[in-house]
């Protein structure tokens, strides 16, 4: 049984098909049902947080809210929830950017859940059918990157995260999953054959602990060129 919070969410609800292809059962917490969840009198055997923001912009301009949405809010799952395993599902931008609101605080609820037994899943940059936000995104509208062009990220399809996710519940400690490389977003525009305007310092998000079935980061491009709005 598994309690998967954020289970509406962009990560969560692609985490939610990946337990329920493999038979999981799993009780679907939302807003909605948040408090009705932590009231249950029932240990679940695993309990995933994928309820954090991934807003990074509204973080780092509206600080006390991404503080109360990521560390706060996985505190109170935490310590109000009963399990024999927690799974945070977090960002790596807890280790590469340490300097901004948005790494600190996925840093600070890492810490939270620390306990020796927990899986802490570091995400990178993804794309997928229901991506609606981001660097993707803006150049898919033609908008200015508010990032250096010479920044590298290793963009990852989020059905391999949360297909990863669901079958690796019982590893511990601290896991950096996506894709075994990186691309600069610079050289992704100029592949793209787009016009893109770049401004900003150098954002890198790169995963660092390589594992043999990561995917190539280049099959972001197939992505791009099927999306509807590359086509127009």
């Amino acid at each position: 049984m598994i309690a998967l919070f954020g289970s509406k969410g962009f990560v969560g609800s692609e985490v939610l098909k990946s337990l329920k292809e493999k038979g999981y059962e799993v009780y679907e917490v939302t807003r909605d049902n948040f408090e009705e969840i932590l009231r249950l009198d029932k240990e679940f055997d695993y309990v995933i947080n994928a309820a954090c923001p991934g807003a990074r912009f509204k973080a780092n301009t509206n600080p006390s809210w991404d503080f109360e949405e990521t560390v706060k809010k996985t505190a109170k799952i935490f310590y109000e929830t009963k399990f024999k395993k927690f799974i945070q599902i977090s960002s790596v931008s807890a280790r590469c950017q340490p300097d901004t609101v948005y790494g600190r605080n996925r840093l600070a609820a890492e810490s939270v859940v620390n306990d020796g037994n927990s899986l802490i899943v570091r995400i990178g940059p993804m794309y997928g059918p229901t991506l609606k936000k981001g660097v993707l995104i803006d150049m898919l509208n033609n908008s200015k990157v508010y990032a250096s062009s010479e920044s590298k990220y290793s963009f990852t399809p989020i059905k391999f995260n949360a297909d990863w996710i669901a079958d690796n519940l019982d590893k511990k400690g601290v896991w950096e999953v996506g894709s075994k490389n990186s691309i600069k977003l610079g050289t992704l525009v100029k592949k793209l054959g787009l016009n893109i305007e770049f401004e900003g310092e150098i954002d890198n998000q790169e995963i660092k602990t390589i594992q043999k079935n990561y995917p190539d980061v280049n099959l972001v491009i197939d992505f791009i060129k099927n999306h509807e709005k590359y086509k127009k």
